[in-house]
């Protein structure tokens, strides 16, 4: 195998200490996203596989094997060697403070990280756009330095040089880490929370999705008794809230897809919302229509009858043949009409979501659907990096879609920023997934004064959401977002209905530990 091709047939991981299993694990994969990655947790005297390197810190052990006679002679030792040994000694001292521990920690973590990817480097000869960045939410490591008392020179350059971010993606970070903080100027972090109503039913189901999505047709029956169910959560909860005289910030009703509830089921939702909720003075209410082929004229007017504030109809592509490919069950025409709809029905804030590195789609089809956007003119665009999760049926059943190729590169990504930037829109947030495209992002980009708040209060952490409905993952922030938990409903439907009270209780219960 030659140095600069990516792809391995089996890498095998030997861990001895389970201690950073996880980032191991995804830096790893961001390199040889193709290759098959066997991990065991016992020493062995030989593994076969295609790769072999070790990284050893304060006594932890991450040992790969390499099994190819042109790099036979680069081991993880010379890459240690002179460069992390002085850095390790300065980590041993002994505290039973749980805050040093935890920086002590996150210290050895970015080490071994720093040398593991110099490491992959040299194995690959190439290098990844956002480093050895392995979570999700560089925008956030950014503002936590911004925070700090760090200027924005120095926050570049300790992006750089601790977690090898290149120019291009620190200058996003530091941008989009900058707008943030003026958009939550006036969030109470401490006595506020934001509130995630899930609605889990689809027209249809898309290839590459992985949510906890439920197609309409064989559902239909189940609408009603899940909206009881997730009426009753919203009056439990809202009474629990009151009682500790917590204010709602934001309102975010997403799935699924919102709109594939007819308008008198949206009405109900709704006004269950304000009977048990304040929502006069919010600083945001979005409802994600999402589907064009669930938008109709009479649930766009019935939404307007509340005080929300942005809406989302969401293209993905405006190529057909692609639509059709991924299981959109809606046509170009229809995403247009929807759209046009909206602004007919007076909505000012409309935003849509793109999907760059679908099936088939080359950087020539991804200019036309920005074409199509930037005539459109929506008021915001978050561009998504496809990521093609295991419970997706695109990972799933991919034999049978071998044939198709997935392109994302940074040519591409700078395509979508160039439109949104001509159309007047600025980055406001952005995140990563697993199993990204080209190991890039997702950025939302929006006008002055129509940036999504719940959006970046979801990234950054600093405020609780609360999440009802089922699969709903609620975040309970600690200690001024140094502790983060969760409180999960269940994600199944029907058992979501037939354990409502079970999931009041983990409500509150865990509200309770927050407060």
């Amino acid at each position: 195998m030659k140095r600069g091709i990516i792809h391995l047939y089996k890498i095998s991981i030997l861990f001895e200490n389970r201690d950073f299993e996880h980032d191991i694990y995804e830096l790893i994969r961001a390199f040889y996203p193709d290759a098959e990655i066997l991990v065991s947790y016992e020493k062995e005297e030989e593994v076969q596989a295609d790769l072999a390197f070790r990284v050893e810190a304060q006594g932890q052990s991450f040992l790969i094997h390499y099994r190819s006679e042109e790099n036979k002679g680069v081991t993880c030792g010379e890459m240690i060697k002179g460069q992390s040994s002085d850095a390790l000694l300065s980590c041993k001292e002994d505290s039973y403070d749980k805050e040093k521990a935890h920086e002590l920690r996150k210290e050895q973590k970015d080490i071994v990280k720093l040398v593991l990817y110099r490491l992959l480097v040299k194995l690959t000869g190439r290098t990844l756009p956002w480093g050895n960045l392995t979570g999700i939410r560089p925008a956030k490591l950014a503002m936590a330095m911004l925070e700090s008392g760090m200027k924005n020179s120095e926050t570049a350059q300790e992006m750089r040089d601790r977690y090898m971010v290149s120019p291009e993606k620190t200058a996003l970070a530091i941008a989009i880490a900058n707008r943030e903080r003026e958009l939550l100027k006036d969030i109470d972090y401490e006595n506020g929370y934001s509130l995630y109503v899930g609605i889990p039913f689809c027209p249809s189901i898309c290839l590459y999705c992985s949510f906890s999505s439920y197609p309409l047709k064989q559902w239909k029956n189940k609408v009603d008794l899940y909206l009881d169910a997730l009426c009753r959560e919203i009056e439990e909860v809202s009474r629990i809230m009151e009682e500790k005289g917590r204010k709602l910030d934001t309102v975010y009703i997403g799935g699924g897809t919102p709109t594939t509830l007819e308008p008198d089921q949206l009405k109900r939702l709704l006004d269950s919302l304000m009977e048990h909720f304040d929502c006069r003075n919010l600083a945001e209410f979005t409802i994600e229509a999402g589907r064009p082929d669930s938008i109709t004229k009479e649930k766009l007017q019935m939404i307007r009858k509340y005080p929300v504030t942005r809406i989302s109809v969401n293209p993905q592509t405006m190529n057909q043949e692609t639509l059709d490919i991924i299981g959109r069950r809606h046509t170009v025409e229809e995403t247009k009409k929807a759209f046009a709809l909206a602004r007919e029905c007076g909505f000012d804030n409309i935003n849509m979501d793109l999907i760059v590195g679908l099936p088939g789609e080359d950087k020539e089809k991804v200019a036309h659907t920005l074409d199509e956007v930037r005539a459109l003119a929506p008021d915001s665009l978050t561009v998504h990096s496809l990521a093609v999760k295991r419970a997706a049926r695109l990972n799933m059943f991919k034999d049978q879609y071998q044939e198709m190729t997935f392109e994302n590169n940074q040519e591409i990504m700078d395509m979508t920023m160039k439109t949104a930037y001509e159309m007047g829109m600025s980055p406001y947030y952005l995140y990563r997934q697993k199993n990204m495209k080209g190991n890039f992002e997702n950025v939302g980009y929006a006008e002055v004064d129509k940036a999504g708040i719940y959006n970046i209060l979801i990234m950054e952490e600093k405020q609780p959401i609360i999440a009802l409905g089922a699969g709903g993952s609620s975040k309970l922030v600690f200690d001024h977002g140094k502790r983060i938990e969760r409180v999960e409903n269940v994600k199944d439907v029907s058992n979501y209905i037939a354990r409502i009270d079970e999931m009041i209780e983990r409500k509150r219960a865990g509200i309770r530990k927050w407060l």
